[in-house]
């Protein structure tokens, strides 16, 4: 349970600077949001097929943090004996980036997806980065099928609306996020630079963080004539 008894989401658009102390901001403030001195992480990386060495890579990053990281792989069978029991004894589950697409075929499989929605109820902070991020949702633009983008609509949905990551370091990011809002194929929805991250308590947008000062949000709606209309939002770097 999060220290203000709240549910929260942090959908991050994707990277993460490490400010001087090594520890990513995103994940520092989901720390904080916990409440705890020594917060049980578990990383899920599913996206890109539990490769060893992002969960390496993670592990170094947090090697300084108070957390007590761990992970769930499901590649090629799960590592712990009950990952129900293991993800809801967790007070953070960070989820990486990589194919949004792969990774809730397999979460499905596994009933990871329900264990999640559990998770979300019962308190325990939820973040993630890039495909981490459209999973939340109802959707959201993905390179899963291939290296032209395209829509993915089989979100988790736990959150309203679409997500776009990436949304300014990936040419063909927002001119498709445009069209597929525009067409209905995406509902309306939130895009976000690399390192800003749409923070959500309980169902309610609460405000956009930015792991550096320039980072950049959106709001992408419909615009009723045929078009999508996009509205930037305030950010709040977590470094200020």
């Amino acid at each position: 349970m999060a220290a203000d008894g709240r549910r929260h989401v942090i959908a991050i658009g994707g990277g993460m600077m490490l400010p001087r102390d090594g520890i990513p901001f995103h994940v520092e403030h989901a720390i904080a949001l916990s409440g705890k001195t020594a917060p049980r992480l578990c990383v899920l990386n599913q996206a890109v097929g539990d490769d060893p060495a992002y969960y390496l890579r993670f592990y170094d990053r947090l090697a300084d943090s108070p957390a007590e990281v761990r992970h769930l792989s499901l590649f090629p069978m799960p590592n712990v004996s009950d990952p129900e029991d293991f993800l809801l004894s967790q007070d953070i589950i960070f989820v990486g980036g990589g194919s949004v697409a792969n990774m809730l075929a397999v979460w499905r499989v596994h009933g990871i997806d329900q264990i999640l929605r559990k998770a979300w109820h019962a308190g325990i902070v939820l973040a993630g980065s890039s495909a981490g991020g459209i999973c939340w949702f109802e959707g959201g633009t993905t390179d899963s099928f291939g290296a032209k983008l395209r829509a993915y609509t089989d979100g988790l949905g736990m959150l309203a609306g679409s997500f776009c990551p990436h949304y300014h370091s990936e040419a063909e990011r927002r001119p498709l996020f445009h069209r597929l809002v525009a067409d209905g194929e995406l509902p309306g929805g939130l895009a976000c630079d690399d390192g800003v991250g749409a923070h959500y308590i309980d169902d309610m947008l609460d405000g956009m963080l930015a792991d550096h000062p320039d980072g950049r949000a959106y709001r992408v709606e419909p615009d009723g004539d045929g078009g999508a209309e996009e509205t930037p939002l305030p950010v709040r770097f977590l470094g200020a």
